[in-house]
């Protein structure tokens, strides 16, 4: 199963951020993301195996993020409205606790703002291409590190603020860097 995209502006439809998060509402069991486009994705669920994986990269980034202090943590259910218009819902995310409370977000609503880091972790149902030009688009929005985990090659896309694509092959932990100092992820019941 990969996801389904509904071209909403050939249609002439368009659906206004509130639009779009009453959508969201009234179909809690859909996993809806809305592209710059307009364009509206319908993920479909994902097995289990993947179910799993996403919730040990939560895990383990919150109880880091407990740790530190400095920011919170989101999972996938998270709607982020970035600058270029599209609402994504990384499979994990961390913002920044300063920009939250200089935001002061409405906490039933989506963030308006792009996430400082967010992690994708590519499941069967997702083509590559299609996650890889998300995790652009992250970048493009403000984003300063963003992880793509991608379990049927054995990788991991490093995506950075300005700078070129790094790929590593079968590494067994990341490093937040400057972004998550301290944050270090192994990757043993995530990517293998």
């Amino acid at each position: 199963m990969i996801p389904l995209v509904l071209e909403m502006e050939t249609a002439e439809i368009h659906l206004s951020n509130e639009q779009f998060y009453r959508l969201c509402q009234v179909n809690r069991d859909l996993r809806l993301e809305r592209t710059a486009k307009g364009e509206l994705v319908i993920m479909p669920p994902t097995g289990w195996e993947t179910g799993n994986r996403n919730s040990r990269l939560v895990q383990r980034l919150s109880n880091w993020a407990d740790r530190d202090g400095n920011g919170l943590v989101f999972d996938s259910s998270t709607g982020f409205v970035l600058p270029n218009g599209a609402i994504r819902s990384p499979d994990a995310a961390w913002v920044r606790r300063e920009r939250l409370d200089a935001l002061r977000p409405d906490p039933n609503r989506f963030l308006p703002l792009c996430p400082d880091f967010a992690i994708e972790l590519r499941s069967a149902s997702d083509d590559l291409s299609q996650v890889q030009a998300k995790m652009r688009e992250y970048i493009e929005n403000g984003m300063q590190l963003s992880w793509l985990l991608n379990l049927y090659d054995q990788q991991v896309e490093l995506y950075r603020a300005g700078q070129s694509v790094e790929v590593l092959r079968s590494p067994t932990e990341l490093s937040g860097e400057a972004v998550l100092s301290g944050f270090v992820l192994p990757l043993d019941g995530i990517l293998r």
